[in-house]
């Protein structure tokens, strides 16, 4: 009958541990300095917005593709117009939201898991990584590189891959043809 008393320890015990690293004490101001260098080198805040830019850019896709072959050419641009209005719209909305919260959830969240999990000397080497004029370099050659690689490949490709896509869109309207015929 011991079984409920060591349940209830084994709770208390581990109520107790996430208690205590609910309340971690702060960092040291050294190190909280060295982790807000971290955060504004690093820049996480971007990532809400980053984060609208995916749905809201597949839903203009969307829409771009319903109205293809299904409305007038200027029916079609006025739409499309209207469509990509919307968007900008909803993003200068919604982007101060996402990035209030990032903040937010940066200064309680990511900046103890950095102070928690890095020793001091490492934040100073992360800083030099990110500071990095080789860093920076290699960052501002990626787009450079990205198109340089997709133009490649688009080339390398096109002769397998062109006939297979125009087949994909060819089965694709079949289906939305089908769907829409009453």
């Amino acid at each position: 009958m011991s079984t409920p008393i060591l349940t209830r320890s084994l709770l208390v015990l581990a109520l107790s541990a996430a208690c205590a690293g609910a309340y971690a004490a702060p960092a040291a101001p050294s190190k909280q300095a060295l982790v807000e260098q971290v955060l504004k080198l690093w820049n996480p805040d971007n990532i809400g917005q980053s984060m609208l830019q995916v749905p809201v850019g597949d839903a203009v896709q969307q829409a771009r593709a319903m109205l293809q072959g299904r409305a007038a050419p200027e029916k079609r641009d006025a739409a499309m117009v209207d469509i990509v209005n919307e968007a900008k719209a909803f993003m200068a909305d919604a982007t101060p939201i996402t990035k209030a919260s990032a903040d937010k959830l940066i200064q309680a969240k990511i900046a103890p898991l950095l102070a928690e999990r890095f020793s001091d000397e490492e934040l100073r080497q992360l800083i030099a990584i990110l500071e990095s004029p080789v860093k920076k370099k290699f960052e501002n050659m990626l787009p450079e590189m990205q198109k340089t690689l997709g133009e490649g490949v688009a080339a390398d490709t096109r002769a397998v891959i062109d006939p297979k896509l125009q087949g994909l869109k060819e089965k694709i309207g079949l289906r939305l043809r089908a769907a829409v015929t009453p």
